[in-house]
């Protein structure tokens, strides 16, 4: 009887990459996100985006905007699912607090940089970000660049 390689998992549901460029990421923070039953479904199979989403906090609350999850097809018929409805981050009264001081100074957003699970539970990495101006990203794709050819001449000689 043959044996079943075990399956590679990963906790990671999806990931923002262009936040990275297009931001400094300055601090994270690890937040709950509310969800549906749907929308679980929906995680498991990868189906999720975040690539314009961004996190708004308002009335001492923080809100996940811009994030598709689509739905599946075999979703039920009583409900009707809507794939970029605002969803709500469980955060500490401390940690809100914090974020709202940070992101009244100029320049500061906060946005989502991940989701992932975390003992059966959808958490979502969020990020205070400063943008990034164009000449600031062509300076880290010059260290990046400096970088991997300082390895290649290290590995060759």
């Amino acid at each position: 009887m043959a044996r079943k390689k075990p399956k590679k998992s990963s906790n990671t549901i999806v990931s923002n990459k262009k936040a990275r460029h297009d931001y400094f990421i300055e601090e994270n923070y690890e937040a709950g996100v509310v969800l549906e039953g749907w929308e679980v479904k929906s995680l498991r199979e990868g189906k999720a985006q975040l690539v314009d989403s961004y996190v708004l906090l308002k009335n001492g609350e923080a809100f996940l905007l811009g994030s598709l999850i689509t739905p599946l097809l075999s979703a039920s018929t009583h409900i009707n699912p809507e794939p970029t409805r605002t969803r709500k981050l469980l955060l500490h009264r401390d940690q809100i607090n914090k974020l709202v001081a940070l992101v009244d100074r100029k320049g500061y957003a906060v946005i989502a940089l991940s989701l992932y699970w975390k003992r059966g539970r959808v958490k979502a990495d969020i990020g205070i970000a400063k943008g990034k101006k164009d000449y600031d990203k062509r300076a880290v794709q010059k260290d990046r660049d400096w970088k991997r050819d300082k390895q290649r001449i290290l590995k060759h000689g």
